[in-house]
């Protein structure tokens, strides 16, 4: 199961740890994913999504049906 938001197509970006001493090692930035049920009232139906605590936001300022929409202008989400 990767971890990709279903609705921005946000993923995990990489990096460097940096000691003290200025050694770098690579990691990994994931992003902050939650599974979260949404009502899509349009459709009279309950989905279900994996995505971004950024999404979230989007979504409680947008809604959900023009987040959608916008997601599968952009290729991101195909139900």
């Amino acid at each position: 199961m990767s971890r990709v938001c279903e609705l921005t197509g946000k993923k995990a970006m990489v990096g460097n740890n940096v000691s003290h001493a200025m050694n770098k090692t690579k990691r990994k930035f994931n992003v902050n994913l939650v599974k979260k049920r949404f009502y899509i009232p349009e459709e009279d139906k309950w989905i279900k999504l994996k995505v971004s605590t950024a999404a979230i936001k989007n979504i409680n300022k947008k809604g959900i049906s023009a987040v959608i929409k916008e997601a599968r202008e952009k290729g991101y989400l195909n139900k």
